[in-house]
């Protein structure tokens, strides 16, 4: 099994554009979080913005993901891009925040603002469970936590140049579903756009890539997930544990089922 890294390690990999690979999840399951983090992702990804939990769920997921045997960090998609969302986020031991709706480079520098102390930044001092983890010292801090702005929206792949330029951003990370209804989709599935989609995507790798900032893309399943990673992508989520979950389940009624209409 692959031995996990620390908070340093991991933000110091991820800065560096090595490939990672973690899974996203939005049931409040502490124990299914400590069972995922055991199998050998780099990172483990909560979902503050649509997840079912709340802050208490939050901090127990992260609290299951640092158990023994863990190879994952935890990182935390925050509800907004608000100092109070993205504070209480780190002060709860993430190891990095994927902050939403990021329209413009303000957005991005407000976002990494939110991450660092003072005079780096506007962070309130408090990291009542990260500092066992992580810092405390703010320069210690500030190089084991990363800040990741999410590209999906029409105008933050229009701006995204100037986003992934912004100073102190650690990388960015693609919303699919949304990015594709930007781009005039029905749903968030829709092939009518494929073309312009996967137009936007090489945009945006190559973007981050010109920046020297890392590149994140959400994905439905393993094997896509490995194509972004060929594609110029450098760290790419699988997701998630609801929706996995229903789709075991489902395919094991459908297999019991025909065994018992067999007979």
């Amino acid at each position: 099994m692959a031995t996990g890294r620390t908070p340093a390690e991991f933000t110091a990999a991820l800065r560096a554009r090595e490939q990672l690979v973690g899974y996203w999840s939005l049931l409040d399951s502490p124990v299914a979080a400590e069972r995922l983090a055991r199998l050998g992702y780099d990172y483990l990804a909560f979902d503050a913005q649509h997840g079912l939990f709340g802050y208490q769920g939050m901090l127990n997921n992260l609290l299951a993901t640092d158990t023994k045997g863990s190879t994952a960090v935890g990182i935390v998609r925050v509800e907004a891009n608000d100092p109070t969302y993205i504070g209480k986020a780190l002060d709860a031991g993430a190891t990095a925040v994927i902050v939403p709706l990021i329209d413009n480079a303000q957005d991005a520098a407000d976002a990494v603002a939110a991450v660092r102390y003072p005079p780096l930044g506007r962070r309130s001092y408090g990291p009542m469970r990260a500092q066992l983890r992580i810092g405390p010292h703010p320069a210690d801090t500030h190089a084991q936590t990363a800040v990741l702005a999410m590209i999906e929206t029409a105008d933050g792949l229009a701006d995204v140049e100037a986003i992934c330029a912004t100073d102190g951003l650690d990388g960015i990370y693609v919303g699919p579903s949304d990015l594709r209804l930007a781009l005039g989709a029905a749903t968030s599935t829709d092939p009518s756009v494929q073309q312009e989609f996967e137009q936007a995507l090489t945009r945006i790798s190559k973007a981050a890539e010109a920046a020297g900032i890392a590149a994140g893309i959400h994905n439905a399943d393993g094997t896509s997930a490995a194509h972004r990673l060929t594609q110029g992508y450098t760290f790419a989520t699988v997701a998630c544990d609801l929706i996995h979950l229903e789709q075991a389940a489902a395919g094991h009624l459908s297999a019991a089922r025909q065994a018992g209409e067999a007979r």
